[in-house]
């Protein structure tokens, strides 16, 4: 085997800025008080203060909810609905997602996902999009339902050690992802890292990171791959 490419599920194959930018609208709603003005910031201030990790506390603070307590709920409730199945339908494939798999998969690059996502998560959007014909199940590194989740940038390393560990070794591997996780996780088991602006990072974040390359998005980072 020549090449294999471990991509992030969230961020470089689905756009999940939707359901973050509804949950968002949610818990505003649910934490204002009755007589409370709140001014709700547009998708994409939202998502330029996710991709530039500020806080849920500060986003709450820059929508109004300036009352004692009330951006510490924000934060909580976030936290308790933002992997809720009431708002996973918001998600949607990337439209490069699948020309990218297929232009890998004809080139011969083996491909595997390593998400943070459960397998309940995963499992039900590999079939929606009919994702397994790039994705066997063999192939599919994911968190089980009843893991206890600690930070990404330590879990995703963990399950990166279970894919290495139960895969022959290829001549080349690559990582394609959204976060800092990813490219620890690359980095750590010496993976050519590609750092992608398709996700819940920006390009300042990203190269805090020092990925080897940062590209735009999943089928920039195949070309250069097949090119390389």
């Amino acid at each position: 085997m020549r090449d294999r490419l471990f991509t992030d599920f969230d961020g470089p194959l689905m756009d999940v800025s939707e359901r973050y930018y509804r949950v968002y609208l949610y818990c505003l709603d649910k934490i204002k008080r009755s007589y409370q003005q709140v001014v709700p910031l547009s998708k994409a201030e939202f998502w330029g203060l996710k991709r530039a990790c500020v806080s849920e506390e500060e986003i709450a603070l820059q929508s109004g909810l300036k009352e004692k307590g009330q951006a510490e709920a924000f934060a909580k409730l976030r936290s308790e609905v933002i992997h809720t199945e009431q708002f996973f339908p918001f998600d949607r494939l990337h439209e490069w997602a699948i020309p990218a798999l297929t232009k890998a998969q004809a080139a011969g690059i083996e491909l595997a996902i390593l998400t943070m996502r459960r397998q309940r998560e995963l499992i039900p959007v590999l079939e929606k999009y009919s994702l397994r014909r790039f994705f066997p199940e063999h192939l599919c590194f994911c968190l089980r339902d009843d893991y206890v989740k600690t930070y990404d940038t330590q879990d995703k390393p963990k399950l990166m050690l279970q894919a290495i560990a139960c895969l022959p070794m290829p001549e080349r591997q690559w990582i394609v992802g959204d976060t800092e996780a990813d490219i620890i996780a690359g980095k750590r088991f010496n993976l050519i890292t590609i750092g992608v602006l398709s996700g819940i990072r920006d390009r300042f974040r990203l190269a805090l990171h020092q990925p080897d390359l940062i590209l735009p998005d999943l089928m920039s980072a195949v070309e250069h791959i097949i090119s390389s």
